[in-house]
């Protein structure tokens, strides 16, 4: 008797966050986190539970613009070292945007190892933005080279990270920041002082600041007084920009 191939795992873009808009003039594409090595297939439901409130808002705010909305559901939950899996996804995924949608830009956002896989796959042509909630990157070993940056030349990078965060070093996401601002002035990054890894503390600040990166990245609205210094500072203190307690309360666009 034949045996049945196994069949081949592919990533998939999830149903469009809300009411999708006559004319999409961009898109965001959510990447949850996941795990440094597993070759399990991500559950669906915890992989959109972890980037739904940051969809959410995103797509209320620029739905009157065009925005679109998916989540990125990957083929494995593993990095798995150089096979990159989830990044690989995440470029697929900016592939499919441009045969649905065809020339408009797109946003990779992710969250944990989502931000490194954001941060990976920001050198597709269609990505003109990344934003990098809590990334995971990996520790500096002298034996592997360094997480690469290049690919985040002419792109708008905003990375958030808490300086309390224990599962994803802080000190990391700003040493990638500060290579990656030497070739790309268009970086900033905002550090959560006393906030965890989810963020959970200053959670109406990061969806404000969240939303505010987003549309002015992607439809050229004026950004935030404290997202322009943040661009415009030199290292490092545009690296470490505290996220002011009642951000988007008053926005001065």
């Amino acid at each position: 008797m034949a045996q049945q191939a196994t069949p081949v795992r592919r990533a998939r873009l999830g149903r469009a966050l809300g009411p999708e808009p006559t004319a999409v003039s961009g898109v965001v594409l959510l990447l949850p986190g996941g795990d440094e090595t597993s070759a399990r297939r991500p559950s669906p439901m915890m992989a959109t539970a972890s980037v739904r409130a940051l969809g959410r808002r995103l797509t209320r705010a620029g739905r009157a613009e065009g925005l679109v909305t998916h989540v990125v559901h990957y083929r494995v939950r593993g990095w798995n070292g150089s096979e990159a899996h989830l990044a690989a996804d995440a470029s697929w995924a900016a592939d499919e945007i441009v045969r649905r949608y065809g020339d408009v830009p797109v946003c990779l956002a992710g969250i944990d190892m989502g931000g490194r896989a954001a941060l990976r796959a920001g050198g597709h042509p269609a990505v003109n933005s990344v934003l990098a909630l809590a990334p995971w990157l990996p520790e500096d070993d002298v034996a592997a080279p360094p997480e690469p940056v290049k690919q985040l030349a002419g792109r708008r990078v905003l990375i958030v990270h808490g300086t309390n965060d224990e599962r994803t070093d802080p000190e990391l996401s700003f040493r990638l920041a500060a290579r990656a601002k030497k070739a790309n002035r268009g970086i900033c990054r905002f550090e959560v002082h006393s906030d965890g890894h989810a963020l959970h503390q200053h959670r109406h600040e990061v969806l404000a600041l969240a939303e505010d990166f987003v549309l002015g990245a992607l439809f050229r609205h004026s950004f935030s007084r404290p997202v322009e210094d943040a661009f415009a500072a030199p290292p490092p203190l545009g690296l470490r920009m505290p996220l002011a307690a009642g951000f988007g309360q008053s926005l001065r666009r």
